[in-house]
């Protein structure tokens, strides 16, 4: 069995670019998935499902002399985006897009598992084919299904995320917080509706909205440290039906955002103190959730992040970047408060596109240096020779 060339990574990310599935619908993308690893099997290898999470796949290879277990994470999902790349590999599911790169992800996670399927690793691997990132938390779901118990235990997780912004295949990271933790905001506020010339005889839920629109911009300026910063933005406001009928009701959706979890659960008091306080000023009754999840800050740990600078700072070939830390959110957060380990980003290359845009197509030159960039990694981290030492050997 031999390594997969750069235009085998290509085709396995083009046809996982097809089939984008949504959160916890994964079906198509697991089966695809289980039919590239079951071609690979060893009699080291085993593979598992979570009931629990039908769409998650586990897959573990024994390690020749493991002294702990190392673990690699993979999301598998999609995003409710209509593609607008044109390419002629472009999405098959109509509204539905590998808008965040988790097809480059995925071909990646491919890559490393063939190499240690055909090279024994010392320590034991799990690999992770996560489902539900973009929503639905599927790290903590698996987590909390006992998934990751006995043999099938990490002792230190490791992932990867593309950014546009950067080269084709630099990894960056950094020491700390890489991505922010996240809080959905769902807030409904219910009054009185009534005519346009009475409202003395309304209680009107669009005034409420909009108070609370403007009084949650203060959370971040005057009750988070300017120097660590955050987010609150309010995403969606929906009220009303006509011009002279005074609203009954509002909804609307955002999101909190910061670097520490202490600050993230500080702002959730703050907004919930601001939606009660509304509801006491405007005379609407509130119904507020606020929704973490899995979406904790990820917090890259000391020890393993060291190692693995000092290893891709070292490494010939490699192209390795420092990193600032992002609004971005992520739930491999919540494995990283269970597990030690490390989440770095893989340039990709399309810096006219962000994250999550109709139109990002990332640069499939990256493919093959994310793959051995980690590769090389997990080799030194179980104290096995790099490749071309053990090609010379």
């Amino acid at each position: 069995m031999a390594e997969l060339t750069d235009t085998a990574l290509r085709e396995i990310r083009r046809d996982l670019h097809r089939i984008p599935e949504l959160a916890l619908h994964e079906t198509q993308t697991q089966a695809y998935l289980r039919k590239q690893i079951t071609a690979w099997a060893t009699p080291f290898m085993q593979i598992r499902t979570v009931p629990a999470v039908p769409t998650a796949l586990l897959v573990r290879l024994a390690g020749t002399a493991p002294t702990r277990t190392i673990g690699y994470r993979t999301d598998i999902d999609a995003l409710p985006v209509a593609e607008a790349t044109g390419l002629p590999y472009a999405s098959t599911h109509p509204g539905v897009m590998h808008a965040c790169g988790h097809d480059v992800h995925m071909t990646v996670a491919l890559g490393i598992l063939h190499h240690f399927a055909q090279h024994q690793p010392k320590d034991n691997l799990l690999f992770f084919f996560q489902p539900a990132e973009e929503a639905e938390y599927g790290g903590k779901r698996t987590f909390d299904a006992g998934a990751f118990t006995g043999e099938w235990r990490p002792d230190e997780f490791y992932g990867l995320h593309d950014d546009p912004a950067r080269p084709a295949g630099q990894i960056a990271t950094r020491q700390g917080t890489l991505f922010a933790g996240t809080t959905e905001i769902h807030l409904t506020l219910t009054g009185r509706g009534g005519h346009a010339a009475f409202p003395h005889q309304a209680t009107d839920a669009l005034v409420a909205a909009a108070a609370f629109v403007m009084q949650v911009q203060t959370v971040v300026s005057r009750n988070v440290d300017p120097v660590r910063g955050g987010v609150v933005t309010i995403g969606a406001l929906h009220a009303g039906t006509i011009g002279n009928v005074i609203a009954d009701s509002a909804h609307l959706d955002g999101t909190i955002r910061a670097f520490r979890q202490t600050d993230i659960e500080m702002m959730q008091a703050r907004v919930r103190a601001i939606a009660d306080g509304i509801g006491a000023t405007y005379g609407v009754a509130v119904d507020l959730q606020l929704i973490q999840g899995g979406y904790m800050p990820v917090e890259n740990a000391p020890a393993q992040t060291a190692d693995l600078i000092a290893y891709m700072q070292q490494t010939p070939g490699v192209d390795w970047a420092e990193s600032a830390p992002a609004m971005t959110g992520e739930d491999f957060g919540f494995l990283l408060q269970q597990f030690p380990g490390t989440m770095v980003w893989l340039g990709v290359n399309d810096p006219a596109h962000a994250l999550h845009d109709a139109a990002l197509a990332p640069d499939e030159a990256a493919l093959s240096p994310g793959v051995d960039a980690l590769v090389g990694f997990l080799r030194h981290r179980m104290g096995m020779p790099q490749v071309k030492e053990e090609t010379n050997d």
